[in-house]
């Protein structure tokens, strides 16, 4: 990645033009809400795992969709190493999921809340959706991977725990300025 960062790196330079400073740049994506999923792999027999808001749709057909992960976290060795994953889409109930898979240091799993799939890659619980993908591209860009996947499997439900029971459906979990929110009927316009 090195020869690649400093290439990208010399063709900034050359266009000689201010550019935002890091905490500029931070600065406008908190005004900006995303949704948060819960990548999941097994590597070295290993659960690994970590909370992403990068998460896009790229192409219906053929179903991709790609992740950003920056090349200093933990998790990138084993995402380097993938072959298969999962991305577990988060309910705006699983706020608490999402802040232990974004918490360095523990391990992510031992409080349970997840389950494997037959091909063995572990999904979240109760998450809105989830999508199996096999690592097709690991594009280095700046200081992070752009990582790509074809879409193989999926399943869409209603989410669980006991609090949407009772409200019914949930929604998705959604991050905005460093603070999670539901959106809903009462956010509709």
């Amino acid at each position: 990645m090195t020869a690649e960062l400093t290439h990208l790196e010399a063709l900034l330079a050359e266009q000689d033009e201010p550019q935002l400073s890091p905490d500029e740049y931070k600065s406008v994506f908190r005004g900006h809400p995303a949704g948060v999923a819960v990548i999941a792999l097994e590597h070295d027999d290993r659960l690994v795992g970590f909370t992403a808001t990068s998460v896009i749709s790229v192409s219906a057909a053929p179903p991709l969709l790609a992740f950003s992960l920056a090349s200093t976290s933990s998790s990138w060795p084993a995402v380097s190493a993938a072959r298969t994953l999962t991305v577990s889409f988060l309910a705006d109930h699983q706020d608490d999921v999402s802040a232990r898979f974004a918490t360095s240091g523990i391990d992510r799993f031992a409080d349970g809340g997840w389950s494997r799939l037959d091909t063995g890659e572990p999904v979240v619980d109760g998450a809105l959706s989830w999508v199996r993908g096999r690592v097709v591209q690991r594009t280095p860009v700046g200081d992070s991977y752009l990582v790509s996947l074809r879409a193989l499997s999926s399943s869409v439900g209603r989410g669980a725990g006991p609090r949407r029971e009772a409200a019914g459906t949930p929604s998705p979990l959604v991050y905005h300025d460093r603070t999670y929110h539901r959106i809903g009927d009462h956010s509709a316009l």
